[in-house]
């Protein structure tokens, strides 16, 4: 497993691979502003839906747990899903399979039980500790304890852009940029936009 701050690139390079059938990818972004992107049973249908949609044999195994519940009668529970999901790891003579899971600090860690974010983490330290050598996962997220005592024991490349001074000159000319040239904010004065561009960049370190 890797743990990386951005996903997108990987996605991107990864996404060529699977064009030419030498790989199959799922991919999943939580979003703490979308209450459907924020749990375990969203990522879980989600990576069975595009694993199933680029491959026939993973869209056979779906289709089993789909006709195990009534032809969508009912709702199978997480337990169910996660099943579906590592017969679909284990299927023999089939290319390399990655799962790419994006700002995983924003699945919510609550006093709810168990927490969203605990049943996450639990769920990727399970598929590690299956050891499958056509298995990829990589996870980005900012770089809080919970997460790192969790996934760092795990990772076979853990890489942090928090700390690089190129990461932050960069943050810094978006910064910039936005503010100089966004038509919005054209007619604010010089000084204001000054003051935005000083105290944003320095809130880069904890960014």
């Amino acid at each position: 497993m890797f743990i990386f701050p951005t996903s997108s690139t990987v996605i991107q390079q990864i996404k060529t691979k699977c064009d030419r059938g030498l790989a199959l990818m799922g991919y999943y972004y939580f979003d703490s502003d979308d209450i459907a992107k924020q749990g375990i049973r969203g990522l879980l249908a989600s990576l069975l839906s595009q694993f199933c949609a680029t491959s026939d044999l993973c869209y056979r195994i779906l289709s089993d747990l789909y006709l195990e519940n009534h032809q969508g009668l009912q709702q199978p529970n997480n337990e169910a899903l996660v099943e579906s999901l590592k017969k679909i790891l284990r299927l023999p003579d089939a290319p390399m399979r990655w799962i790419i899971i994006d700002a995983i600090d924003e699945c919510p860690n609550t006093t709810r039980f168990p927490p969203a974010r605990e049943e996450v983490l639990n769920l990727l330290e399970h598929l590690v500790s299956l050891s499958l050598p056509n298995l990829r996962i990589c996870v980005t997220s900012r770089p809080e304890v919970s997460i790192r005592t969790i996934l760092e024991p795990l990772t076979s490349l853990h890489m942090s852009l928090h700390d690089q001074d190129g990461q932050k000159q960069d943050i810094f000319k978006y910064i910039y940029n936005v503010v100089s040239f966004d038509r919005r904010m054209q007619t604010w004065r010089p000084e204001d936009k000054k003051m935005v561009i000083r105290t944003l960049s320095a809130k880069v370190d904890g960014m």
